[in-house]
């Protein structure tokens, strides 16, 4: 596919720049990279042609494409050699009055065609460009890190922005080998602010005491498919990193309940523990491998008490079955024995509210997340209340454990784990979506390329059911009284209407 800009200039040499320039180099396009350190863009330059050379040396590339692409990378030392340009994108300091002088300067070096455009992660568009001649030829082209394997760039419209500037921009991601999604003007655009839930309701949880933070990261990489767990994911980020972009969303978005931080993460920037680079964050790290507990294992019990369902137990079906194949003895009374073991499942209650809705003995009573089919997790997860005998959890967790899967044994929650983080999930990206940030599809696609979710948020709405979703979110409410759980009216209406959360009224 041919560029839709011949002639590029980035600024900044740094990771994002380089990235940006060898991609725009790859496209066929002319492009020229400046640094405002001395030395800096030649340096960019070696380490692109650099990043060829081993690409050469694992046979992902020819000579002759190194060649070319390297007769497209040139770098210059002052900011008026790139006065040519259509097109520069900007990749320095997240500092709005960095960013405005760079770009007064720029509109008095271009021709009167050219787009300029900002690399920017939070930085408002429209703030950006609010001083500027042509704001209608100014957009974001938000890349991720590292450039060339993260195929998505979010283009950003500010409120000038023109359709053109826009659909030229998608053009140039085409040929630079990127999936471009088009935001609206937001903080954290899509990616950033879709986001949100997976950190900051892990935090919540593990704030309440409910499990550590091993245990959280295990049961969402292998109930729901997560490659990394929320906190490994921050220690390989960086708090100094994350917890900033955490603080800007919540106020840019006025204190939104639903993207409050957590004093852990504050704390821990504060104390410099930041994760993998400083050796010490949510784990430990000795020559930067994680120092991670091992799971306590299985309690022997040569026998098991029966065992009763509630008739309210979410799946009670599949249970049931459950319990069949692992060679429970099932109660099938409308109440439970003086002996047998209580199992709830409940979507968003705690087990206690069960326990004393239900009147079952609290004593005996535990619950099982079920939101997500058990034949496609790896781990189930069991949950205690304060009052559930050590002999009645050591039960529970042999009998699940009977067949070799693993499990996980937490204090009591409102939704478990995985039920409250995807439901947040979930909410958010539907919020997005009602707010017409972008499209359904743009956010799906977004999620999964940005962020590498198993599935786009919504797309794993459906497959869950958004009426149990927001079974989770009322209940959830309900326990917690916080208005962070209030469901989004995109979700509420389309899964009272049995619609895709994908569906856009027409």
């Amino acid at each position: 596919m041919s560029t839709t800009f011949h002639n590029i200039g980035v600024v900044g040499a740094g990771a994002m720049g380089q990235g940006i320039a060898q991609i725009a180099a790859q496209a066929s396009a002319h492009v020229k990279l400046f640094d405002v350190v001395p030395g800096a863009a030649e340096k960019g330059c070696a380490a692109v042609r650099m990043q060829w050379q081993k690409l050469q040396d694992k046979g992902r590339l020819t000579a002759e494409q190194v060649a070319s692409f390297s007769l497209h990378l040139g770098f210059v030392e002052h900011l008026h050699d790139l006065g040519q340009s259509e097109l520069v994108i900007e990749a320095v300091v997240e500092n709005i009055s960095v960013k405005k002088a760079l770009f007064a300067q720029l509109e008095n070096l271009l021709p009167a065609s050219a787009v300029i455009v900002s690399n920017t992660s939070s930085l408002s568009i429209t703030a950006l460009s609010a001083d500027m001649q042509h704001p209608e030829r100014f957009a974001g082209f938000h890349f991720f890190n590292p450039v060339p394997l993260m195929k998505v760039v979010e283009v950003v419209a500010g409120l000038a922005t023109h359709d053109t500037t826009c659909a030229k921009l998608i053009d140039m991601a085409k040929a630079m080998g990127h999936q471009a999604v088009r935001a609206k003007d937001t903080p954290g655009f899509i990616v950033n602010h879709a986001g949100r839930a997976y950190i900051t309701e892990a935090l919540r949880t593990a704030s309440e005491g409910i499990s550590d933070f091993a245990t959280i990261d295990r049961i969402l990489k292998d109930q729901v498919g997560f490659k990394l767990g929320p906190f490994e994911l921050m220690d390989l980020t960086a708090l100094d990193v994350s917890h900033p972009v955490m603080e800007s969303i919540y106020h840019q978005y006025f204190e939104e309940p639903r993207y409050r931080p957590n004093v852990i993460t504050s704390q821990r920037l504060a104390g410099g523990w930041l994760g993998r680079k400083t050796g010490q964050g949510f784990y430990r790290y000795t020559e930067g491998k994680a120092e991670v507990p091992s799971e306590p294992p299985a309690p022997a019990m040569a026998d098991l008490p029966p065992v009763w369902v509630s008739s309210r137990a979410a799946r009670r079906a599949e249970l049931l079955q459950l319990l069949k194949d692992l060679g429970a003895k099932i109660e099938t009374g409308s109440a439970p024995s003086p002996q047998a073991l209580c199992l709830v499942a409940p979507l968003g209650f705690d087990v206690t509210t069960c326990a004393i809705v239900e009147r079952l003995d609290p004593a005996r009573t535990l619950g099982i997340d079920l939101l997500m089919p058990d034949a496609a997790t790896k781990r189930r997860v069991l949950a205690t209340n304060p009052a559930t005998r050590s002999d009645m959890r050591d039960a529970a967790h042999a009998l699940f454990a009977s067949d070799g899967k693993a499990v996980s044994m937490i204090q009591d929650s409102g939704g478990f784990v995985t039920q409250r983080v995807v439901a947040q999930i979930v909410n958010i990206a539907s919020d997005i979506c009602q707010q017409g940030i972008c499209t359904p599809q743009d956010l799906d696609t977004a999620v999964t390329l940005g962020l590498g979710y198993p599935k786009g948020p919504l797309a794993l709405g459906d497959s869950l059911g958004a009426d149990n979703l927001l079974e989770v979110l009322f209940n959830l409410q309900t326990v917690y009284g916080d208005p962070r759980y209030r469901p989004s009216p995109w979700l509420r209406r389309r899964g009272a209407l049995g619609l895709s959360l994908l569906h856009i009224h027409q």
